[in-house]
């Protein structure tokens, strides 16, 4: 609301009265009023002039009533309960370390199991490696030979064959033929 008021030299200015200013934050009634006399805005602009006009009261220099000032009032003190505030972020850190502390304990653990297994792993690769010449060893066709004569074996001629559906015999079966080699057991018994 802009008043005329006398300020410390005399002289007549306007300012400004914040003071005066309605809470919504919207425009007094004497500023909605356009230059027709009438209001264009608001609630204001409903209802008539002259009510309009008993709603803005002027303040006359010539009164020297004290305008009482206002503040914005502090907030009321909020009284929080520190003890469970305290309580559960020792709680929420106490366990944040403790979880910590597990996680590691438990990749040391993992760590030094792998390292075991690992180990185990290459020996059992070694081992492997040397049971796979092994094998290689006596699969050979020589060597194959030379220990079924070990065993008593002998070469035998050509094979005969049964034929299961109707049990008949093709070829001749005869006994092998040859000599025991001179390690075998069962040249030794007799």
């Amino acid at each position: 609301m802009n008043v005329e008021k006398r300020d410390r030299s005399g002289q007549i200015g306007q300012r400004s009265a914040r003071v005066g200013a309605p809470r919504s934050g919207g425009r007094t009634a004497a500023r909605r009023t356009s230059s027709g006399g009438y209001a264009t805005q608001g609630s204001a602009a409903l209802q008539e002039q002259s009510a309009i006009q008993d709603s803005v009261r002027v303040w006359d220099s010539s009164e020297e009533a004290p305008q009482p000032q206002l503040r914005v009032a502090p907030p009321a003190p909020v009284a929080v309960p520190r003890a469970p505030f305290i309580a559960m972020i020792l709680v929420v850190v106490v366990g944040g370390v403790l979880g910590v502390l597990l996680v590691n304990t438990k990749i040391n653990e993992n760590a030094i199991r792998i390292g075991t297994l690992q180990q185990q792993q290459s020996n059992l690769d070694i081992q492997e490696q040397q049971l796979k010449k092994e094998i290689a060893q006596y699969e050979a066709p020589n060597n194959l030979a030379a220990q079924a004569r070990k065993l008593g074996l002998v070469e035998s001629g050509p094979p005969a064959f049964i034929r299961l559906p109707d049990g008949r015999v093709i070829g001749v079966p005869q006994p092998a033929t040859g000599e025991p080699a001179i390690t075998s057991q069962q040249g030794a018994g007799e």
